[in-house]
């Protein structure tokens, strides 16, 4: 209970973060918990995007509603490339898909042992498994 109480304004900032992301329409978000883990960051969250447009547009939004909240981020890598992008908030690590790429780097089956934290995403905001008609590619591509 002691843990919990101590990680729960990171927790509250990891919540708004995911917010943020499925106001600019972010799909599929997967918030874990790595505070039982020893490693770089409390909280990551991972998400997708339609387009590399969207995932700079998703980027820059969770920064500016995070920077609301009085945090800014440490570091920000590929927001102009618009394919990954990563935002640094110390505690909290906000990785950007161009989905994709999401699903060749499998950032999340690096932590398969960690607990999600559970979220409510709207059903439009979900990704049917193996469905790239929905994502607007195909294989192919």
């Amino acid at each position: 209970m002691e843990a919990l109480q101590r990680n729960e304004p990171n927790l509250q900032k990891a919540q708004e973060a995911v917010q943020a992301a499925l106001d600019k329409k972010a799909l599929e978000p997967v918030l874990l918990d790595l505070t039982d883990d020893d490693t770089y960051a409390d909280y990551l969250l991972i998400v997708s995007a339609r387009s590399d447009r969207q995932v700079r547009s998703i980027a820059d939004h969770v920064v500016e509603a995070l920077a609301a909240q009085g945090h800014r981020p440490l570091g920000i890598e590929g927001r102009r490339e618009g394919r990954w992008a990563l935002v640094d908030f110390g505690d909290l690590v906000v990785h950007i898909f161009y989905h994709p790429l999401r699903e060749y780097y499998d950032v999340e089956g690096l932590w398969v042992d960690a607990r999600r934290v559970p979220l409510v995403v709207p059903p439009e905001q979900r990704i049917r498994p193996h469905d790239p008609e929905e994502l607007g590619y195909s294989l192919a591509d």
